[in-house]
């Protein structure tokens, strides 16, 4: 097959695309630029895709002994990634931008352009493996190794983008395999950190970097009952779950500390109270997708995993799709037992075993603890 390497700089990619050569595909490959300013992306262990990771990733395609090109992808990246970062967080959802990463940029625009060029598939270094089920049809699955297993940011992936996409790393025990491979094959990136956080964000600022976006203007700190506890500075700096920072003068009456339950940016109003009601017994989606094959009868509640977060722990639950009068659809997923701290915006990705079954962005949740119940709580 004819391969597009997408090579980020870092050890899985480059070791990826070394494979795939070794499998015998006629293999090229390709640096996504994903910004035309240098200091706007992270360097090191602090992001990806920047200058220096470029020149990592070339260095790495010289020892293959493949072409390799650098392709401009930052209008696509600002109006599908950065954009969208900003206009979630003046909704008051909880975005994940590597989410949308994958979905718009690596397994959608860079997809699409590499199917127009004539390649068979898309190569990267994501730890997840693609299987065949019995009438031929593509499954995503977790990775052998379910410590560095990275199928909940490809479940946005669609049946068409499956076909078309390679994850050599799949079956690989442990990155630490992953590095003394690399470290053979003579890349200079073998000890290279991993990226993490939000590489737009090059000093890690997130609640400065959307206040110079957004704008911080000051607003309520409510109760579930409406009453008034404090002030805060900018409602774009609260996250569900949070508990430091809220500077609430006087204490609950139960003298135990606050959450942050909701934020409704259109009133500038941050909703807290107590832990309880952070527990989450159901969650909801409009915007879902099938990786692969969905259920046969996706009305019909049907048994899986839902995981919310990267490095959460899979929870059993059962899901369906609802269907009202006007024609809309919602994918509901309710957890055996009650998910913490789950913010609109986030992801949900529900598994059947191991596969990769689909996924919805969570548009609404409901507590475990109604808000006539935390009132009360509240008031002993």
């Amino acid at each position: 097959m004819k391969v597009l390497a997408a090579m980020s700089g870092g050890v899985d990619s480059a070791v990826a695309a070394a494979r795939a050569v070794e499998a015998g595909h006629d293999v090229v490959g390709v640096h996504l630029a994903l910004s035309r300013m240098p200091g706007t992306l992270r360097t090191g262990s602090r992001g990806c895709c920047t200058i220096e990771d470029s020149m990592d990733a070339q260095r790495a395609a010289n020892i293959v002994g493949i072409p390799y090109y650098v392709w401009d992808f930052s209008e696509r990246f600002k109006a599908d990634v950065v954009d969208d970062f900003i206009a979630e967080y003046s909704a008051g959802r909880t975005p994940n931008p590597c989410m949308r990463c994958n979905e718009r940029i690596k397994f959608a625009a860079l997809l699409e352009k590499a199917l127009a060029l004539g390649f068979d598939a898309v190569c990267t270094g994501h730890y997840a493996s693609i299987v065949m089920d019995a009438d031929g049809n593509h499954e995503l699955h977790r990775a052998s190794a379910w410590a560095k297993d990275q199928s909940y940011v490809l479940g946005v992936l669609t049946t068409e983008q499956l076909a078309h996409a390679m994850f050599p790393l799949g079956a690989t025990p442990s990155k630490a395999e992953v590095r003394a491979e690399a470290a053979e094959r003579g890349f200079s990136v073998a000890n290279k950190p991993d990226s993490h956080d939000i590489c737009f964000i090059p000093d890690g600022d997130t609640r400065g970097w959307l206040a110079e976006r957004v704008g911080a203007e000051a607003g309520d700190i409510l109760d579930r009952d409406g009453a008034k506890l404090g002030e805060h500075e900018g409602a774009h700096a609260y996250t569900v779950g949070q508990r430091r920072g809220l500077h609430i003068g006087r204490p609950a009456s139960d003298g135990k500390p606050r959450f942050v339950l909701e934020v409704r940016p259109k009133e500038n109003v941050v909703v807290v109270g107590p832990k309880a009601a952070l527990a989450i017994t159901e969650i909801a989606g409009s915007r879902f997708t099938w990786a692969g094959q969905p259920p046969e009868s996706p009305e019909t509640p049907f048994d899986c995993d839902v995981q919310i977060r990267a490095h959460a722990d899979p929870v059993p639950a059962r899901a369906f799709v609802m269907s009202d009068a006007a024609g809309r659809h919602e994918l509901v997923i309710t957890p055996f037992a009650p998910l913490n701290g789950v913010a609109a915006g986030q992801t949900a990705v529900v598994y059947v075993g191991t596969r990769v079954l689909g996924q919805t962005t969570i548009d609404r949740t409901v507590s475990a603890v109604p808000v006539e119940d935390a009132v009360t709580a509240q008031a002993r």
